[in-house]
């Protein structure tokens, strides 16, 4: 590989570092290679108030006024989950609350992709 592509290759790599997580983009499971290590998982959650980890996901719950509201954060999640090809498991109960839990289902575990789709979620509810 010619040195300069290495070296461009490598410019990306630290600036994504740099970037918030709202503002990366999720990759595809083949090219991430790994889960994150519970020491990494614990420094991103700090990225993502109101979620927690759960066995080997992130989760939150959200509550709403009624059932209406409800319904349209979850299809307002979807969407945020098909532009990021990464899609969390919604649960809707309740009436008015949304349960999401997020983990790289192809790795079983967690990975960016997961911080990136909860910083996302987490810019709906700032609306």
């Amino acid at each position: 590989m010619p040195v300069a592509v290495v070296h461009s290759i490598a410019k990306f790599i630290i600036s994504v570092g740099h970037m918030s997580l709202t503002e990366q983009k999720c990759l595809p499971c083949e090219g991430i290679g790994r889960t994150l290590t519970t020491a990494e998982a614990q420094s991103k959650l700090q990225e993502v108030p109101g979620w927690s980890i759960v066995e080997l996901a992130i989760e939150r719950e959200f509550t709403f006024k009624d059932f209406v509201a409800a319904l349209a954060f979850v299809n307002q999640v979807g969407e945020v989950a098909e532009s990021e090809g990464h899609h969390p498991n919604i649960t809707l109960h309740s009436w008015n609350k949304v349960k999401l839990s997020l983990y790289t289902h192809a790795l079983g575990g967690l990975t960016a992709n997961d911080f990136i789709v909860a910083a996302k979620v987490n810019m709906l509810q700032a609306k």
